[in-house]
């Protein structure tokens, strides 16, 4: 987890976003433990009813279990309820900007294909004709 802090957004809510990202990323597989709220607390230097709030929130959204005893570990089934929420955000928030971008600047399927594995340059004017 980085140890950056935003000051946009309360510290549980990025602790929460974080373990959110480790879960999409495969760093915390189904039926894997949480880090315990004392090792966080220390590591991040964060009250522990801050990293706390910040799991409950998991609970809630049912991604992570309590298991009495033992500490939090991530539910069955978690990252695909993350990957359908994250791609329904993606494409109601996010996509629509970069089309309206890809349209202004009048970029091809191609373009936009090929753009990724290599570096585009500006064509020349010989190069175009």
């Amino acid at each position: 987890m980085d140890t950056e802090w935003n000051d946009n957004q309360p510290i549980y809510r990025q602790l929460r976003d974080r373990v959110v990202a480790m879960i999409l990323d495969g760093v915390l597989k189904e039926g894997d433990p949480l880090p315990s709220v004392r090792n966080v607390s220390a590591e991040y230097r964060v009250n522990p009813l801050t990293v706390l709030k910040g799991y409950q929130e998991l609970v809630d959204e049912e991604l992570v279990e309590k298991r009495r005893g033992l500490g939090m570990f991530v539910r069955a089934g978690a990252r695909n309820v993350l990957l359908q929420g994250e791609r329904q955000k993606f494409l109601a928030e996010e996509w629509p900007r970069v089309r309206e971008t890809i349209q202004r600047l009048g970029l091809s399927t191609e373009e936009l294909l090929n753009g990724a594995n290599r570096r585009s340059k500006p064509k020349s004017d010989e190069e175009e004709r």
